[in-house]
């Protein structure tokens, strides 16, 4: 089952791969090659950064 619109748009996932320092394994071997940690912790940092952006609405 394909989603039609993606949670995270690519611009955010690479940002964070950027700041967690996986985006050369992005760049080079693609998403497939990230390990299922870094993975977890790029959801996680987004989760953060997405209820940091709520609180700020308050």
């Amino acid at each position: 089952m394909s989603r039609r619109h993606p949670i995270m748009s690519d611009k955010l996932k690479y940002e964070i791969a950027k700041e967690l320092g996986v985006y050369d394994i992005v760049k080079t071997e693609g998403w497939g090659s990230v390990s299922s940690r870094d993975c977890g912790n790029i959801v996680a940092k987004a989760i953060e950064m997405a209820e940091r952006s709520m609180a700020d609405r308050k």
